[in-house]
């Protein structure tokens, strides 16, 4: 009994030990950011887009731009000629993938 709860607390303890190191050394950026280009900045914005605003909705708001300033994707859709209305936006940052801001406008 005695073995068996040493076993446990050195497993343990090792276990601790392995989880506590610092995992900010084996955090590797791309050279190009998570996002590096348009298209993936489009994926992931359709992504959080589509549970919020319906699916068919945000299909309507096609095509889709993306434009990089200072670091972050500005996505948004497109609405056809004499409609109405606003779209979908959404700020993306280019490094790791955060999503900072999501509106749709009016």
């Amino acid at each position: 009994m005695l073995v068996r709860s040493l076993l446990f607390s050195l497993l343990f303890l090792l276990c601790s030990m392995s989880m506590a190191q610092d995992r900010s050394t084996h955090k590797q950026w791309p050279k190009d950011g998570y996002v590096p280009n348009e298209e993936t900045a489009i994926k992931i914005a359709l992504a959080v887009w589509e549970p919020i605003y319906g699916a068919g909705n945000i299909a309507r708001q096609a095509p889709y731009t993306a434009e990089l300033k200072d670091g972050v994707w500005i996505v948004q859709g497109t609405l056809p000629k004499n409609v109405a209305g606003g779209t979908a936006v959404a700020a993306i940052s280019k490094k790791d993938g955060t999503i900072l801001q999501v509106f749709h406008g009016k």
